[in-house]
């Protein structure tokens, strides 16, 4: 067996998500084992040597997310998977990987916190710490899949974004997402968009600048590239006392992602431009929007929502559409607030948002449970 073919099969939610890596490219995994991700190491371990790839158990996840950052620089798609105590240890690393321009992949399946909290019930404690998680300025771009079909579809769309931007994406998926199996369908090859970085031509020296997106050499193809996480300019050269410099380097950074947003940022929606009642919800918990939405209507009460495919960058020109109409916002999560106050920023005022929030025992929000909340609202 090699790539995968065409065709409909009954996956578990972390093997789709190690088929959509193999698919878009990946030849390099490294990773710790940790609930609720080692299904992706596991399947990652028994594909990618059977089509000339390397997969390693590395000794922590701090190793792990720098074997990653290497096996890019050698030219390689790379990823790690872990869960959130992983992903807090590598945030050091990701922040490298964002300062040197680093193409990688990084799945956080999340589990209830903090610490070790309930390693194997679902949560969606990490937001914050997928936009926030390393230090500086610095801009993150973060998808949630909220089904088997997106563990494969967001995770070719995850490695087609670090290839185009050169930066570090995070899926940010959940326990719930990554140990359901549903039916996937996989589209041929010829129906996918596959992406990779662009190469320098053989007289350039410039790979930190004068692009949006500079060409990214690999190591041993006869360029002369320093790869330092201080400040640099356009050669890779460091320079860690000119104010100007530092500006210049991390504000296209941060420009580079932060001009496309519209391009990046992926939504889907219903009736959000013009309902009473509006819902804003990601990854597990958005698995019960439709339902209570449809419920509602039945009830004679107007409902849209917006579910977010991509929460960093956030796309916050939708949600103030959605509030110039909507009377109250609900924002259903299995955290304590962390979606809604970006929700509620977005909002300026024009809605009232209002949460809906559990945690503990990894209890997910019902559909009764949100049309309850609309009904409440609506009345």
């Amino acid at each position: 067996m090699k790539m995968v073919k065409p065709g409909v099969y009954f996956w578990q939610g972390n093997e789709a998500c190690a088929e959509g890596a193999i698919t878009a490219g990946c030849r390099f995994f490294a990773g710790y084992p940790i609930t609720p991700a080692s299904e992706i190491a596991e399947h990652m371990a028994k594909r990618l040597p059977q089509i000339g790839g390397i997969a390693i158990q590395m000794e922590d996840e701090m190793a792990s997310i720098g074997a990653v950052i290497g096996a890019s620089w050698a030219g390689a798609k790379a990823m790690t998977a872990t869960s959130g105590p992983g992903f807090s240890l590598m945030q050091e690393s990701i922040g490298y990987a964002f300062m040197t321009e680093t193409p990688c992949v990084v799945v956080d399946v999340q589990r209830l916190g903090p610490s070790t909290g309930q390693a194997t019930k679902c949560g969606q404690g990490d937001v914050m710490q997928s936009r926030w998680g390393t230090h500086g300025d610095h801009a993150a771009i973060v998808l949630a899949p909220n089904s088997v079909q997106e563990m494969f579809d967001l995770t070719i769309k995850a490695f087609n974004l670090a290839e185009k931007y050169r930066t570090p994406v995070i899926i940010l998926a959940d326990a719930t997402i990554a140990h359901m199996r549903e039916k996937i369908t996989v589209p041929s090859l010829e129906e996918i968009e596959i992406i990779n970085r662009k190469k320098p031509e053989a007289d350039e020296k410039a790979f930190f600048g004068f692009e949006e997106v500079p060409p990214m050499p690999a190591v041993g193809e006869g360029f002369n590239v320093p790869v330092t996480g201080s400040t640099h300019n356009e050669y890779g050269i460091r320079f860690t006392a000119d104010p100007m410099v530092h500006r210049k380097l991390v504000e296209r950074l941060n420009s580079k992602i932060e001009n496309h947003v519209e391009e990046i940022a992926e939504v889907e929606t219903y009736n959000f431009d013009d309902c009473k009642i509006g819902i804003v919800s990601f990854g597990c918990t958005s698995r019960a929007v439709p339902e209570a939405v449809e419920e509602a209507e039945k009830r004679g009460v107007k409902a849209g929502y917006i579910r977010l495919k991509t929460i960093w960058p956030f796309p916050e020109k939708k949600v103030e559409i959605m509030a110039e109409k909507a009377e109250t916002i609900i924002v259903p999560e299995i955290n304590l607030k962390q979606l809604f106050y970006e929700v509620e920023r977005a909002s300026k005022g024009l809605a009232k948002v209002v949460p809906l929030n559990k945690i503990g025992g990894g209890e997910l929000i019902t559909p009764e449970e949100l049309l309850n909340k609309i009904l409440e609202a609506a009345n």
